[in-house]
């Protein structure tokens, strides 16, 4: 919960450009929620929406179409392996507040993870100054990880 808050606090202060991406892993359900946060301009941006793709001014947490867009763009910017295994992810939630948008996305996993690799390109190459922030956590692991568009990707040694 502190990360969340510190990251929330940090976003106010845009322009910088920054996301955050938290994975956390639930063993119970043996899936990872995955918490995603980025101003929504640079969403805007970096998927090239205009009036012919998608009414700018009808994009809703609540829309089915906003939430199509929003998970087509997240599959194409963010891929998780586990144990080498590409998972595949689901929006559950989606929030557009004060210029941000926040989403949780489930990715399903089978095995106890090992290993997990994590590549983030979200917004890699509209922003030179940009940074991904990462954190996993995986039982007692927990990493934290600035992503850059020389570092978009890293794998993380669980056992």
């Amino acid at each position: 919960m502190f990360r969340i808050l510190f990251f929330s606090i940090w976003f106010l202060f845009h322009p910088v450009h920054v996301t955050m991406t938290s994975i956390d892993y639930v063993p119970e359900m043996k899936s990872y929620k995955v918490f995603i946060r980025m101003y929504f301009d640079d969403f805007l941006r970096d998927c090239h929406l205009e009036a012919g793709d998608i009414q700018i001014k009808q994009f809703s947490d609540n829309n089915s179409a906003s939430r199509d867009v929003m998970e087509k763009y997240l599959k194409e910017k963010i891929v998780i392996k586990v144990n080498e295994e590409q998972l595949s992810g689901k929006l559950k939630e989606m929030n557009l507040a004060d210029n941000q948008i926040s989403m949780i996305l489930e990715y399903g996993a089978g095995k106890q993870p090992e290993t997990i690799t994590v590549k983030n390109l979200i917004m890699i190459g509209l922003y030179s100054d940009m940074s991904n922030m990462l954190i996993v956590k995986i039982n007692d692991f927990e990493e934290g990880l600035k992503l850059t568009s020389d570092l978009t990707e890293q794998t993380f040694k669980i056992k």
